[in-house]
């Protein structure tokens, strides 16, 4: 260990929002440390986004460091921890770590998407470690909604730091593994300099109820039920379908899974043996042959995303399955903050067909995989952290784990946010510098910022149209055939009746009209009179300047 040598925190997502975690522990001294990355995730785009499938964090800081980043660990196969790894990892070419689940899940993933991109996964579970540079990288197992979780304890000369990913603690999983508490508090044993901790549920007092209380509130609404039962719920949380599916086999139904992730995600795990047991389950050309009180469809589309399977079924498009008066659909899930307005819109499609809705605020459906306050404080007894670090959470999230860690005894809770390069040690804990971060777009195959991938101006385009226009001058520059001008997303009329693509024509004509022929050479300044032109035009008729387009060819 050299006198120089620092210890280093570098998150470049999921502090200070919900989703797109990555981050970076870096050791060495401050020109040439060593790095490992731990989870690469994304979020999803909403309407303000529009044509962009997923934001990715901006690994501009990782790629400047790639000669000194030595492997990438990923704790869980949700989303936001491992989304945009086959997007991002090409480039960086090192290794990478994960359970056999997430391995299978990342295999699927490419497979659906149909990348050729082959990323070699060397395989890491809870008890094993590995040494990368000056980490040494042990796994600890953690429950959470997802097959295989892991914490990460990193071991460094400096000292030891835990990593928690997504946890809770619950005694009665429907899939295991438990949260190793005995390996736990022997690391706090041996010491922790730093507890980097899920903040999500950081506002939620208590502890979170067991995964068995929901299967048994799930099984009394299949048994309750009379006519169909849907039940829509994160794909990934196969401990949940499995519930969902002996339930239903005690309740003498047979059950239908719908939607593509959901049956990538149960063929993976039926491959690494997560499902033994479970029935097999219909297709969905025997739907309509099975009475109504004997079946119960698994699916996706709990977040009201428009093309998931609950949607389709709320807008009655589907053309072997559908619901009738009567069925009930359970939303065994939270909303993720952003997605109400969409799910709203899939349940109101619900009851309008006479279909009964049931949430966990009508009955014990869901439980969320993240620690409440009163977990969170046991992790704190059990690891004895000098330093507590909140990430995964917005600003809310965050002040509230710091304060909670106060309360609990923690003297040093930094404020940290995505770019901060936290210093850990030596000495006391300090933001030192920033680097960059930001977010990146996949739009199709291409990834870029807004402005690369043209989302900044499709936002302007959803508000205001497009208006493209077509002159043609003569060699005395008069026109030569009538100018074409088309509109794309304006009102058809003004509001005295008089149609809107007629106004704009007048005012390209006013425009070319009103420059003297000698003037009209310069086809630049033509081009930007006549766009002014149609700006000022729509603006007066309409109340709003589309977008304009000129084209101006001399012949």
């Amino acid at each position: 260990m050299s006198k120089t040598d620092e210890l280093v925190f570098v998150p470049l997502g999921g502090v200070g929002e919900i989703g797109m975690n990555l981050a970076l522990y870096g050791y060495g001294p401050a020109a040439k440390r060593q790095w490992i990355m731990v989870d690469c995730g994304v979020s999803f785009a909403g309407p303000d986004l529009p044509g962009a499938d997923l934001i990715l964090p901006d690994i501009r800081f990782v790629r400047q460091e790639k000669k000194n980043l030595k492997a990438i660990f990923i704790t869980h196969a949700h989303e936001d921890h491992y989304g945009a790894l086959n997007d991002l990892w090409p480039g960086l070419n090192v290794p990478v770590y994960a359970s056999g689940f997430t391995a299978g899940m990342l295999e699927a993933k490419r497979d659906y998407e149909g990348s050729r991109r082959e990323i070699p996964i060397t395989p890491f579970k809870a008890g094993d470690r590995v040494n990368v540079g000056p980490f040494e990288v042990e796994a600890v197992g953690v429950n959470h909604s997802i097959p295989e979780p892991m914490s990460l304890i990193i071991r460094t000369a400096l000292g030891n730091l835990v990593h928690t990913g997504d946890w809770k603690i619950d005694h009665a999983p429907s899939l295991g593994p438990f949260t190793d508490e005995n390996r736990f508090r022997q690391i706090g044993d041996e010491g922790v300099l730093a507890l980097m901790c899920d903040s999500t549920n950081a506002m939620r007092d208590g502890v979170s109820p067991s995964e068995e209380e929901v299967s048994d509130g799930l099984r009394q609404v299949i048994e309750n039920a009379e006519g169909r039962v849907a039940i829509t719920t994160f794909s990934s949380n196969v401990g949940r379908i499995r519930s969902i599916a002996q339930a239903a086999e005690a309740a003498g139904r047979d059950v239908l899974l719908l939607g593509s992730s959901l049956k990538r995600v149960t063929n993976v795990a039926y491959d690494i043996g997560l499902m033994e047991g479970i029935q097999p389950f219909i297709a969905e050309d025997e739907y309509g042959y099975i009475p109504r009180d004997k079946v119960v469809i698994i699916l996706t589309g709990s977040q009201g995303e428009p093309r998931a399977a609950l949607a389709k079924l709320a807008r009655d498009e589907m053309r072997n399955v559908a619901l009738t008066a009567g069925d009930t659909v359970v939303f065994s899930s939270r909303a993720i903050p952003g997605n109400e307005k969409g799910i709203i819109e899939i349940k109101n499609g619900l009851i309008e067909q006479g279909v009964k809705i049931i949430t966990d605020a009508e009955a014990l459906v869901h439980v969320s995989g993240h620690p409440r306050r009163n977990e969170l404080q046991q992790m704190y007894q059990w690891i004895r952290p000098e330093i507590l670090v909140p990430v995964h959470g917005e600003a809310a999230h965050l002040v509230a784990q710091k304060e909670l860690g106060e309360q609990s005894g923690i003297k040093t809770v930094p404020k940290v946010r995505n770019g901060d390069i936290l210093r850990l040690a030596p000495g006391a804990p300090e933001v030192i510098d920033h680097a960059p971060f930001g977010r990146v777009f996949k739009d199709g195959k291409l990834i870029g910022d807004a402005d690369e991938m043209g989302i900044s101006d499709r936002r302007k385009l959803s508000f205001v149209g497009h208006v493209g226009v077509n002159l043609v001058l003569d060699g005395r520059f008069d026109f030569r055939g009538d100018p074409e001008v088309v509109l794309i997303g304006l009102p058809e009329c003004d509001d005295e009746g008089e149609d809107m693509e007629d106004v704009l024509y007048d005012a390209v004509l006013g425009a070319v009209e009103s420059i003297p022929r000698a003037r009209r050479k310069d086809l630049e300044m033509l081009r930007e009179a006549v766009r002014r032109a149609v700006r000022s035009a729509a603006n007066e008729a309409w109340g709003k300047k589309p977008v304009v387009t000129v084209f101006v060819t001399k012949v």
